[in-house]
């Protein structure tokens, strides 16, 4: 049996390596994880208590419109209930845009190093795919304005980006979707919005009353730490979302995600906690790579990607001998890795832990 052409030659997404089969391969007792953007301070006692509190429900189908949840992000974020939809992960959401909006032959643009299931969706649905290289690791807006043609259908924007961090400002993506066709829709990927605060930054949902072409993509993966219970949404136009609606599966979020995210929506409290303590590991982590004399992106997520002046593979491979976890191998950056932030005490470890392998591999 065939599998159709055009995905053949697909890349499978590998997520960043389990801490279990870490310490199995190289038996460690002790291994962190700082390679795939999680909280380290978990989710919200309230969100917890709340996935308890459905386990009397757990034979019982979940709320296939999330009917509770819509109506409490649509309070938080001050927009309609039928502009509001939910997949498993903001990873789902991107998967139905490119199967609601785009046909074989039709183009899609996207920076050449952003989140990889832009292309890989936009793959499988035949489109032809148009990448731009980023501009000291940041989306060149005016380069990828110049391909846009008629044949244009969507228009991938991850802000701040993954996985160099940086971010395009509010002037910049202004100018940008001012220039846009209306008849192009232009995704802004903010999973990692939460963690920022610098005036610069723009807020895709302001600019969504202007511009309705846009779909805005957030996450509860992220500052929320519920990035098991696979729970994203997107906010566009009404009928923009009606149309990624109809392709959607039923029951594609559970009830443990419904009922966590809700919670965790309502204590903001520790969202401002976890935001405090990211900008101070992103400011730890800054000034030893600065020491180091490792030159890095500008960070506004939860993680920072630093070139380490050789292979990143080998950096890889002799920090996870020492049990730390990082992430290398990105496109068009082969001697950078990218760090998530961690807990004080992760951080001082992974620092530590990349200085001795930098005397190790000296070059």
């Amino acid at each position: 049996m065939q599998p159709k052409p055009n995905i053949v030659n697909l890349p499978v997404y590998q997520p960043g390596k389990p801490i279990e089969d870490v310490k199995r391969e190289l038996g460690l007792t002790e291994v962190i994880k700082l390679a795939s953007n999680e909280n380290p301070y978990g989710a919200s006692p309230k969100a917890k208590e709340a996935m308890l509190r459905e386990l009397d429900n757990i034979s019982i189908y979940p709320d296939g419109a999330a009917v509770a949840l819509t109506e409490a992000i649509a309070r938080h974020h001050g927009v309609n209930h039928n502009q509001i939809i939910f997949g498993a992960g903001s990873d789902e959401i991107i998967l139905l845009i490119a199967r609601a909006f785009l046909r074989p032959g039709d183009e899609t643009v996207m920076a050449d190093a952003t989140f990889p299931q832009y292309r890989h969706n936009a793959a499988i649905e035949n489109a032809v795919i148009i990448e731009v290289p980023l501009r000291d690791g940041t989306h060149d807006l005016p380069a990828m304005l110049a391909r846009i043609t008629d044949k244009t259908r969507v228009v991938w924007v991850c802000n701040p980006n993954n996985p160099t961090g940086t971010i395009v400002t509010k002037t910049e993506l202004e100018s940008f979707l001012a220039a846009v066709p209306a008849s192009v829709l232009v995704v802004l990927d903010e999973a990692y919005c939460e963690y920022i605060d610098d005036p610069d930054y723009p807020d895709g949902l302001a600019l969504l009353k202007r511009h309705p072409n846009v779909v805005v993509l957030r996450t509860f993966s992220k500052i929320y730490g519920l990035a098991s219970l696979r729970i994203g949404y997107g906010i566009g136009m009404p009928d923009v979302i009606r149309a990624i609606n109809q392709v959607r599966e039923p029951f594609n979020t559970s009830r443990f995600g419904q009922a966590a995210a809700l919670a965790a929506l309502e204590d903001q409290a520790f969202v401002e906690s976890c935001r405090k303590a990211n900008k101070e590991g992103l400011r730890t982590l800054k000034a030893a790579f600065d020491r180091l004399g490792l030159p890095s992106f500008p960070a506004y997520g939860n993680f920072i990607m630093v070139d380490v002046g050789r292979p990143s593979s080998e950096v890889f491979e002799a920090l996870l001998r020492k049990g730390v976890i990082v992430r290398g191998g990105h496109r068009g950056y082969p001697n950078h890795v990218r760090i998530t932030v961690g807990t004080p005490e992760q951080n001082a470890q992974v620092i530590a832990a990349l200085e001795a392998v930098l005397q190790e591999t000296k070059v």
